[in-house]
């Protein structure tokens, strides 16, 4: 008898190739849009309505039923609320990571098994090796487009059922397959951006919910040069937005290197990007995959951010989930909030939220 295999469908390529691929490999496949973000549009429409009409259509093409469930408030609960707390903080929160280890592997899991399933499947770029027991997370073949960043939180029982159809294609392969096969989510445009933030200003969005406390500009000599709109709007190592065109002759571009939460106020450098340079970062919540390694100390390679080449560091465990961080060559806007992915290879070994950085 077929295995059954309960696919996340979010109405694009992606996820309308896996559950193709998975069905066309003799596996019985049910389609599942989650619904994480209740909001209409400026017209009153919902704005997940559009994409759960995209998923009928794959599904019924495919011949295969599928399902929603509405997992709003655990989105709220468990996702966006860590979101403003950590804005309200003053540091920039990866939400996708969270949402990926709460929801999409939590109970997006926990009602794939009330449909029966075997096995849970995504459209994430990544791939999984079981072995001896242990789950094992690979990057894909297209490095472009792998996703392992953000799935650098999932634990060993998250990880035990899944499959991941598009290991070993690429994104020009996908969107080709899906041409091919008629899938009505073929040259669907990908989806950017934090998903409940989607297209639009983002500074806009935010005020809906954190109120904005305007401050001063200060060079690290203590010189004032503009005011602020509100901490919560800018993010280490930021060129843009900070209208302070004009204000020196010079040559080169102002960039926030700080905040001071107590004082409310955002700290910028002109031409010198020296104080964006870090050393090393300490991190906690570090999730290791499959396990913690015995050895304390041990090299590797890392990630300080999605769209990043990977780093040479060495890694000191520190007890518990915390380690510490020191790269070879100094990095450039290592920022608080955000995730330290390690790599060995074409494994992905975990990951942990950076807490601070140093200069040596």
């Amino acid at each position: 008898m077929a295995k059954t295999v309960v696919v996340g469908m979010s109405g694009g390529v992606d996820s309308s190739v896996a559950a193709l691929l998975l069905k066309e490999e003799g596996y019985r496949v049910i389609g599942l849009f989650m619904k994480n973000w209740e909001e209409t549009d400026a017209n009153g429409v919902c704005t997940a309505e559009e994409d759960f009409e995209d998923v009928k259509r794959v599904s019924d093409l495919l011949g295969i039923p599928y399902y929603t469930v509405n997992f709003s408030k655990e989105y709220m609960e468990r996702v966006f609320s860590y979101f403003l707390a950590e804005y309200r903080a003053g540091r920039t929160p990866n939400p996708d990571v969270l949402c990926n280890r709460e929801i999409k592997f939590g109970p997006f899991r926990e009602y794939a098994a009330q449909l029966g399933a075997d096995f849970i499947a995504t459209g994430h770029y990544c791939g999984i090796r079981h072995e001896g027991g242990a789950h094992f997370l690979l990057k894909a073949a297209d490095e472009n487009k792998d996703q392992t960043y953000f799935l650098n939180q999932l634990s060993q029982e998250q990880l035990s059922n899944v499959l991941f159809p598009l290991a070993q294609l690429r994104k020009e392969e996908v969107r080709r397959i899906a041409e091919e096969r008629g899938l009505a989510t073929a040259k669907k445009k990908d989806s950017t951006g934090i998903c409940f933030i989607g297209e639009r200003n983002f500074r806009k969005f935010l005020q809906e919910y954190l109120p904005a406390r305007r401050g001063k500009i200060l060079t690290l000599g203590g010189e004032e040069v503009g005011e602020h709109l509100g901490l919560m709007y800018y993010t280490l190592g930021q060129r843009r937005g900070l209208d302070l065109g004009g204000k020196r002759g010079e040559e080169g571009r102002w960039f926030v290197i700080g905040k001071d939460l107590e004082k409310n106020v955002l700290y910028v450098s002109h031409g010198d990007e020296g104080p964006l340079y870090s050393d090393g970062c300490r991190v906690s919540g570090f999730n290791f995959i499959p396990a913690a390694p015995e050895e304390e100390e041990f090299c590797c390679r890392a990630k300080f951010r999605y769209r990043q080449s990977e780093q040479g560091v060495r890694i000191v465990r520190t007890g518990g989930d915390g380690v510490k961080i020191f790269f070879d060559e100094p990095q450039r806007a290592v920022t608080e909030g955000q995730y330290a992915v390690l790599y060995d290879g074409d494994r992905c070994l975990g990951g942990g939220v950076i807490e601070e950085t140093w200069k040596n």
